[in-house]
């Protein structure tokens, strides 16, 4: 494989929010360490909290002038002289988090594409240690989804144990990336889904995927739970995916089945939100819980690609649209926009 001596990544700008992202022109390293791989990148995908981090809503921190995205499928271009799990040609992905490899780390978390530099580049380097290999049967497209919203929503549905395809119901707020992915997730092992949105045009869509697909409007729905309930013959969802952070939460507790539990992944209501806190105490009589994501880990990662291999499951309903890397800004607008279904892609490399 040819690899040149400079390539093009994204950088952010920086000064007062909200920042923009700008090409630059980056020197390919000569010599690498002996764990280091080269990698190529093929396609990225992105996530809501790469374009939080431009507004400075995103609630971590975040390197100035870094590399954004996560989420890439790329293949190995070169190896250091130690390196043991990949050779030149395999599909890898780079996990999200550079320091959750088993799961069982306790110090703080760093992700890519917020405190370390990120994926929306023609070439990273990365430890071996970091990389993950991907499942042969997807597109570069549909792989590079997994790393963030594929491993997040592998956690939000505890790998699917425990639920039973007979009586169990999910619950996911919006058509974001997270998501599609748990519905991709939960309707291959038969359980019956509930999306929310704000379009009937996208539920819609979604509904063609799988008869167990159930969508309801919000903006039409004056009481999300109580259509839950109803759906659910009184039984209430297993699982609830929380996409909005603090003001839903009221509204998914009554969602709850007993010993269900509300996953929070994301913020895209706010931080905050009007109610009283002794809301929580439903919880008890529910024997329910709540419990925070934060994607997942290496462990996590390679779990679900085995997963994905033996069900083969398609990930082309997760697409949304596809940009090329000269389309970056387009891309990120796309993203600010919200009119997305799944997951925005930005095509490095053919």
């Amino acid at each position: 494989m040819a690899i040149p001596e400079t390539f093009k990544a994204y950088r952010r700008t920086t000064g007062a929010h909200p920042l923009t992202i700008v090409p630059t022109t980056e020197t390919t390293p000569k010599n690498l360490g002996p764990k280091d791989v080269l990698i190529k990148i093929h396609s990225v995908s992105l996530n809501y909290r790469d374009v939080a981090m431009l507004s400075g809503v995103y609630p971590a921190n975040v390197v100035e002038k870094g590399i954004p995205a996560s989420d890439a499928a790329a293949e190995v271009a070169a190896v250091g002289s130690a390196v043991q799990k990949f050779k030149v040609g395999d599909r890898v992905s780079p996990n999200f988090f550079v320091n959750f490899l088993t799961g069982e780390e306790e110090e703080p978390v760093q992700g890519l594409g917020g405190d370390v530099d990120g994926v929306l580049a023609e070439y990273r380097v990365f430890d071996e240690n970091l990389l993950v290999g991907l499942p042969e049967y997807l597109s570069w497209d549909e792989a590079s989804t997994i790393a963030c919203a594929g491993v997040t929503a592998w956690s939000s549905v505890d790998g699917l144990k425990n639920l039973s395809p007979e009586k169990d119901y999910a619950l996911l707020e919006g058509t974001g990336g997270v998501s599609i992915f748990s519905l991709l997730l939960l309707v291959d092992a038969g359980i019956k889904t509930i999306i929310t949105s704000s379009s009937d045009a996208k539920l819609a869509q979604l509904k063609k995927l799988s008869p167990l697909v159930i969508g309801i409007n919000y903006k039409t729905t004056t009481d999300i739970a109580a259509e839950v309930q109803r759906i659910t013959n009184g039984r209430g969802a297993k699982i609830v995916l929380n996409n909005i952070g603090p003001a839903s939460i009221p509204s998914n507790i009554d969602s709850l089945a007993t010993y269900g539990s509300v996953k929070i992944v994301g913020f895209l209501g706010g931080f905050t939100g009007d109610w009283n806190p002794s809301k929580i105490l439903q919880l008890l009589w529910k024997r329910a819980n709540l419990q925070g994501i934060a994607v997942g880990s290496k462990r996590d990662f390679e779990e679900l690609n085995a997963h994905l291999e033996k069900r083969k499951i398609s990930l082309a309903p997760l697409l949304d649209r596809v940009f090329t890397l000269d389309e970056t800004k387009e891309a990120f607008d796309h993203m600010i926009a919200g009119r997305h279904v799944g997951k925005i892609i930005i095509k490095v490399a053919e």
